[in-house]
């Protein structure tokens, strides 16, 4: 997988790597992913591995532990640049919005 994929990430892949700042198992991943966006996102058991699987295969993130089924992750430094990328884009796009809105165009919505 080319780093394209990474260009641009999804809410759930953005909120799963904010998680894994800290070292979580996917329960974990599911719970802090839900506190963090306050409930907005929600992220199954099939997306959430399918993701982590993507995330690691790309050292976004990588294996701590596997105690049983149970098995932790935590993001990696080349994550936390993709992770800072992305917010950097969602920042310059908010800016971008305020500069629109203040155009007189705020009767959008």
């Amino acid at each position: 997988m080319p780093r394209e994929q990474f260009q641009n990430l999804t809410e759930p892949m953005y909120y799963i790597l904010m998680s894994l700042m800290k070292e979580r198992c996917g329960v974990d991943i599911m719970e802090a992913v839900l506190e963090i966006s306050r409930g907005r996102v929600k992220v199954g058991p099939g997306t959430l591995y399918t993701l982590l699987g993507k995330f690691q295969k790309e050292n976004m993130i990588r294996e701590t532990e596997v105690v049983g089924r149970k098995r932790s992750y935590i993001i990696t430094d080349y994550g936390k640049e993709i992770l800072r990328d992305e917010y950097r884009r969602l920042e310059t796009m908010v800016e971008d919005g305020k500069s629109f809105m203040m155009e007189g165009y705020d009767d959008l919505g």
